[in-house]
């Protein structure tokens, strides 16, 4: 029974923490040196897939890696893959099933959670440029009004610089 509550205990922990993990991966590094790839999720897209969808394989690369570590090697290793993967599936179900319509969802997203969730989200896809944008979460998420004051304090700072490099 002890064992089953740490497994349990893991997995969740796992999950969670990719929360964490994605939030600083989707701020510093596709909003960084990865836009090349995450802009493409930030335009109209064209077809079924994008460049972005490239992350998926990245973040499930050790997620497999750990499953299959802990079927073979520890059983130690299956809760954290485990954990990994239920939070890539919830992700790709809310992410790209509720948030950008890319396939139906029986799910109709009227929660207040869903609903600051999906605001927080649309907030984040009102910039298309790597910087200034805000909510980099996916299941934490700040209160929507303090997003949008961030958002507008981005752009009223932006548009003091532009219009001072065009004075200068």
């Amino acid at each position: 029974m002890i064992k089953m509550l740490a497994e349990v205990a893991i997995f969740l922990l796992a999950f969670a923490g990719m929360e964490a993990l994605a939030w600083v991966v989707h701020r510093f590094v596709m909003h960084g040196m990865l836009w090349c790839w995450h802009k493409s999720h930030h335009t109209r897209r064209a077809g079924m897939f994008e460049l972005n969808d490239l992350f998926a394989v990245i973040f499930a690369t050790p997620a497999i890696l750990l499953i299959w570590l802990g079927v073979h090697v520890s059983v130690w290793y299956l809760p954290i893959g485990l954990g990994f993967t239920a939070y890539g599936a919830a992700y790709a179900l809310f992410h790209d099933g509720l948030v950008h319509k890319r396939f139906p969802l029986p799910v109709d997203g009227r929660h207040p959670w869903w609903r600051a969730t999906v605001q927080a989200h649309r907030l984040h896809h009102a910039v298309h440029t790597k910087a200034g944008c805000v909510s980099f979460g996916f299941l934490w998420t700040r209160p929507v009004p303090r997003l949008k004051a961030e958002l507008r304090s981005f752009q009223h700072a932006r548009s003091d610089m532009i219009g001072q490099h065009v004075v200068e």
